[in-house]
């Protein structure tokens, strides 16, 4: 039977890809994440050891290298989780997607439960939220998990619509997806207190709405149905209100609830052009909170300077330029779908952290990928990155349908255009080491 399964999952990846022939796929997304996981790997040298020593001076007993080893473990599932994601068929995702989305709800409904009755473990709660499951060698965010499952079964669906030409259809489309991701965020952001990670599925669903072709009236309407639904969800949380009240106080640094943001604006600035080097900073020793995990980017900008800031940004620029220029050359709409929804995950991390850190946003509990301390996260994200990496194996030389709203109802003249981009030289170099 699973010999079976195997079989069909081959030819209908086969029919998948029947418009265009399986080629190299694109190696500057690997290249790209290596460089930053690098990074990452030199920055947590630099300073664990405070933070390792911190923790033992207040009765811990880590080993020096503890933040080390964890995080080139963490290192190695993500690429193992990459390697999967290039290896499993594309229709294995469109055939279990839904379960996929059903499991990830059910383990943060599961979390909530274990949570609300105090059964810890291996419910790891902070500060009144559960986010965790504890399961003593490691823990699990189920968060992340339906993030990737969400991707998968909006992508499936989304695709579906697509070829159906009704993508503007609101009955049969857009509310729909409003209802899963409604639940999701219940789930996320209203049980788990994690609009980080809500803020993240909404990127994600909206750049697949994008690029699917909704029409900007539609996008409008929802826009401002998420946001009246996200004021809902601040107003009933008295955390969430201080934190935007702390972002619109312009009060001096004596503040406490303003202590997190001024640290991490002192780090940057403190860095100068080019930065105090490794090992030279101050801020990440004692003063940063969450120096390793959501303030990362500051001690990066104290370690490395203004320049080396750029540097970080344009490769993160780069890998998000692979992926999106990646949906106007593909043919198949779920692929296509896919390659939109990874971009707008990986874009909103890097721009609400960077955001938060810089002072542009409120704070909120984002990862900056490769470069934060970390296993869940990184996992799904290079599971995910690993899918589009596969998928960059299906791109077209010449012709695919244009990011446009082509994708009417039945009747409304949608077709399939040549893209106007398909023969330009910049396309031409991109895919000329494929082939």
């Amino acid at each position: 039977m699973a010999r079976l399964r195997r079989q069909s999952l081959r030819r209908s990846d086969e029919q998948t890809a029947e418009l265009v022939r399986r080629h190299r796929p694109d190696y500057q997304i690997v290249l790209f994440i290596g460089l930053l996981m690098l990074i990452g790997v030199m920055i947590l040298f630099a300073i664990s050891p405070y933070q390792i020593h911190r923790i033992n001076s207040e009765g811990g007993s880590l080993d020096q290298s503890h933040y080390m080893l964890k995080q080139i473990s963490y290192l190695g599932i993500g690429v193992a989780a990459f390697a999967s994601g290039a290896i499993i068929p594309i229709p294995f995702w469109k055939r279990y997607g839904a379960k996929l989305l059903l499991i990830g709800l059910g383990l943060c409904l599961l979390l909530a439960i274990l949570g609300a009755v105090h059964a810890e473990p291996p419910a790891l709660c902070f500060n009144g939220a559960c986010r965790w499951y504890d399961f003593g060698f490691t823990s699990f965010q189920p968060a992340e998990f339906l993030k990737f499952a969400l991707l998968v079964y909006i992508a499936s669906y989304l695709g579906r619509r697509i070829t159906q030409k009704r993508v503007n259809e609101v009955a049969d489309t857009l509310i729909p997806i409003g209802v899963v991701v409604g639940a999701a965020a219940v789930f996320v952001i209203g049980l788990q207190k994690d609009m980080g990670t809500g803020i993240t599925m909404l990127g994600i669903v909206l750049a697949m709405l994008i690029v699917a072709g909704v029409s900007r009236r539609l996008l409008l309407l929802s826009g401002a149905v998420v946001g009246g639904v996200g004021i809902l969800f601040t107003i009933f949380s008295p955390h969430r209100i201080a934190r935007i009240m702390t972002f619109f106080n312009t009060s001096a640094a004596t503040d406490a609830s303003s202590y997190h943001i001024e640290m991490a604006k002192l780090a940057i600035g403190s860095g100068g052009l080019l930065g105090r080097g490794l090992g030279g900073g101050v801020q990440a020793f004692g003063y940063l909170p969450e120096a390793l995990n959501d303030s990362i980017f500051a001690v990066l900008g104290e370690t490395f300077g203004f320049i080396g800031l750029l540097v970080i940004i344009g490769i993160f620029a780069a890998l998000l330029r692979r992926l999106i220029i990646m949906t106007d050359y593909l043919h198949d709409p779920i692929m296509r779908m896919l390659a939109a929804g990874v971009f707008g995950w990986l874009t909103t991390h890097v721009v609400v952290n960077i955001g938060a850190m810089t002072g542009i946003f409120p704070l909120t509990g984002v990862t900056l990928p490769f470069l934060s301390f970390g296993g869940t996260s990184l996992l799904f994200m290079m599971l995910a990155l690993g899918v589009a990496y596969q998928v960059s194996r299906y791109t077209s030389h010449s012709q695919t349908i244009e990011r446009n709203n082509d994708y009417e109802a039945p009747g409304s003249g949608g077709r399939v255009r040549r893209t106007r981009h398909a023969s330009s030289r910049r396309y031409q170099r991109a895919i000329s080491t494929r082939d």
